[in-house]
């Protein structure tokens, strides 16, 4: 190398990502920064002809500036710096102008002209710092910048049009990422408009049912939409044509299946101002008015009814009352709030000088240190120095200033109580005062050698017998009274004297009365247990009102509970039945002659025909086999009172006996009887 070459600057790491910054000493980080400061501020200040030279062999600053651009992007809202706030700041200005440098060089770096860089760089500056850069990279490096976008965009339509067969959840990204890209630059948003594939695409990814997606797609079209009306020459013609084909999709999608509320077009005019913002333009323009008109009339018709866009959330900026502080606010004096303490130092001061004002009083505390003893001293002497006798001696204070306090070091407090002293009775004794003998003093316990017995055989410290007797004497037996405190006199009745066996006696009874009257009418009608209006205002409702004593709603709600418990119903049922257990009259039992004729059948009062052999008697005979014995006769029997029926009950009984007699049985007895030895 000739010795008039100049030395080659070191190259840039590449800025790291969040995880590895977690793993550096703030010591370190610092560091860091400083090289970083220092080397991008180093090749700020190279020549053209060096710095392409530079770019062209140092392929770590385009690398640099691609990832510190890509962690710059991906900060949250809330945090904009790389931990040194000063530092954070001073390296994303210098690489910003190295930025503006690399996009104007011929030609510029590839890793700078790929979109995912263009929109990190237009999400990390906003729009009003990247919008001139991107502009003079599509005005100087259009084409070579047109055919990474053109291979991106063929990428993303092919995705879009995929659907659920591709990959909705990195189409939701990239869309996100993009639309920063178009926000900060119109040319990129023209590109993408360019012919109807990419907008098509968009339409046919809208119909997944996928909020989000939905969402990103809808924020894409209409950026790509409302830039063509922005720039020295908006796109108006292009414009119009994309909303044809709009107004093409929701009128396809309006004569399907499906809801209409549920397109893109719907959803794009209604939740974005597109429309109002597309005619003001053009009517500002005064171009393509009469071809606009009709289209945006039409898309006006797809906005969803009863729906409103939401209010954007405005920020507003609270006063909180603070301000620099001045030399006349400093202490609390002058033009500035007074605080209270100042102002009780004023009123001392004008309760001997009353035709002070009291800003001039405050001057004059100001000037001695707020002794209030040396300005009336002072004014006594009319000893003020010049600075101060020439003032204003009316001068008064602001209304705010007597009745605000900003202060809070001036602003009076309550003095803390002093700490309490702990007293008891033994302060000052002879073990305070260091008299007591040493003789007294023991550690632990007095005479720990005595047992029990010794303490009790010890009566030097046993009471006095005349004290006893004494104590005694002046004990009054008659001072312990009854104690009557449950006395229901004395506890004004709160124990219940009439609560009793025979009451609780009276009240079962009394219930039970109840109870027999409303199960009686239950049994005659149970409607009339009913809760309309029709059956309160009947009179067996007031009949049973007035006989129990009872509310319509009591009544009720004793039906209602018997109709729900049919153990208490067959209880009620078995308790009030009709038989009473009183019988006042007995049934004859005795045979009575029928009043009918001999051959009636069932004519007896006791049973009539009782079978085939009629009423039997009470020896051993078998019932006859006559007419009385078949159950045709009237059932009389020979052991019946003397009479007609009697006697002819007693002829059939003999015949009977002498045809179908056990003979056999008298004969065998007449052999026993003749063995025997008696006489036959």
């Amino acid at each position: 190398m000739a010795p008039n070459t100049p030395k080659q600057l070191p190259s840039l790491a590449p800025f790291p990502e969040a995880e590895w910054r977690a793993h550096l000493m703030p010591e370190e980080w610092a560091a860091c920064l400083d090289a970083w400061i220092a080397l991008v501020e180093a090749n700020l200040s190279l020549s053209p002809q060096r710095f392409a030279q530079a770019l062209a062999s140092d392929e770590y600053l385009a690398a640099f500036v691609t990832s510190y651009t890509r962690q710059l992007a991906l900060l949250s809202p809330d945090v904009d710096s790389f931990g040194d706030v000063e530092k954070s700041k001073t390296l994303k200005k210098s690489v910003f102008f190295l930025i503006n440098r690399l996009l104007d060089s011929k030609p510029p770096p590839e890793a700078l002209l790929k979109w995912t860089f263009l929109a990190d760089f237009a999400k990390a500056y906003g729009k009003g710092l990247s919008n001139n850069p991107l502009a003079n990279l599509w005005r100087k490096s259009s084409e070579a910048l047109a055919l990474p976008l053109g291979n991106f965009k063929s990428r993303l339509t092919k995705d879009l049009e995929a659907g659920l067969k591709g990959k909705p959840a990195e189409v939701e990204q990239t869309l996100k990422r993009l639309n920063h890209l178009l926000y900060a630059s119109p040319d990129t948003a023209i590109f993408f408009m360019s012919g109807s594939d990419f907008l098509d695409a968009l339409i046919s990814c809208y119909k997944l049912m996928n909020p989000p997606l939905r969402k990103a797609i809808v924020s894409t079209i209409y950026l790509c939409l409302i830039t063509l009306t922005e720039g020295e020459k908006p796109r108006f013609s292009q414009l119009i044509d994309q909303l044809y084909s709009l107004q093409a999709a929701a009128e396809a999608h309006k004569a399907g299946p499906t809801n209409v509320n549920d397109s893109l077009v719907a959803e794009l005019v209604t939740a974005t101002p597109l429309l109002k913002q597309v005619r003001d333009r053009i009517d500002q323009s005064g171009t393509g008015s009469a071809r606009a008109k009709p289209i945006i009339s039409s898309l006006e018709g797809f906005r969803k009814p009863n729906a409103t866009r939401p209010k954007r959330i405005v920020k507003r900026k609270i006063n909180k009352g603070k301000k620099a502080v001045t030399a006349d606010t400093e202490h609390g004096h002058g033009s500035g709030p007074v605080n209270i303490h100042l102002i009780s130092l004023v009123s001392q001061v004008q309760d001997l000088f009353s035709d002070l004002g009291s800003a001039f009083i405050v001057k004059l505390l100001d000037e001695y240190n707020e002794d209030v003893e040396v300005v009336i001293s002072h004014l006594l002497e009319d000893s003020l120095p010049p600075h101060l006798n020439g003032l204003d001696r009316t001068e008064a204070l602001p209304e705010t200033a007597s009745n605000e306090s900003h202060i809070p070091h001036f602003s009076p407090r309550a003095t803390p109580p002093l700490a309490p002293t702990r007293r008891n009775i033994y302060d000052d004794d002879e073990f305070d005062q260091l008299a007591v003998s040493t003789s007294r003093l023991h550690f632990g316990r007095k005479d720990a050698d005595k047992t029990a017995d010794d303490i009790l055989k010890d009566r030097s410290t046993a009471p006095n017998t005349a004290a006893i007797l004494a104590a005694l004497a002046a004990f009054d037996s008659d001072d312990d009274e009854r104690d009557d405190t449950y006395d229901a006199a004395d506890v004004g009745g709160a124990v219940d004297a009439n609560n009793t066996d025979e009451l609780r006696d009276q009240r079962s009874e009394m219930d039970e009365a109840k109870d027999e009257v409303l199960f009686r009418a239950w049994k005659m009608n149970n409607a009339l247990f009913g809760r309309d209006a029709p059956t309160r205002r009947g009179k067996e409702r007031a009949s049973l009102k007035q006989e129990t004593g009872m509310t319509d709603e009591a009544i009720e709600g004793w039906g209602i509970m018997l109709s729900r418990d049919p153990r208490r119903l067959r209880r009620l049922e078995a308790k009030m039945s009709s038989f009473s257990g009183q019988q006042n009259q007995l049934a004859p039992t005795s045979w009575r002659a029928d009043s009918g004729t001999e051959g009636t059948d069932g004519s007896d009062v006791d049973g009539g025909n009782r079978g085939r052999g009629g009423f039997r008697g009470r020896g051993r005979g078998m019932g006859g086999r006559g007419i009385g014995g078949r159950g045709r006769g009237g059932g009389s029997s020979v052991a019946g009172p003397p009479g007609q029926d009697t006697d002819k009950a007693r002829e059939r009984k003999d015949q009977s006996k002498g045809r179908v007699a056990n003979h056999n049985r008298r004969d065998q007895r007449a052999r026993k009887v003749a063995r025997a030895g008696f006489p036959g």
